[in-house]
């Protein structure tokens, strides 16, 4: 799973995602767009936390 895909699954826009996470939304708007790349441990992180906040 990707964090788009963690994103989406959750009904979350980027922006509602950046203002959760405290993650600037330049930075997870590159990750998503392949623009650059997430460390593998930083994204599977990103993608527990979202998961998490959709079961809030």
């Amino acid at each position: 799973m990707t964090i788009k895909e963690a994103r989406k699954s959750v009904n979350l826009t980027q922006a509602k995602t950046s203002e959760l996470t405290k993650i600037p939304l330049r930075t997870l708007q590159n990750w998503e767009n392949g623009t650059r790349k997430c460390p593998e441990w930083c994204e599977q992180l990103v993608i527990e936390k979202i998961l998490s906040l959709g079961t809030k």
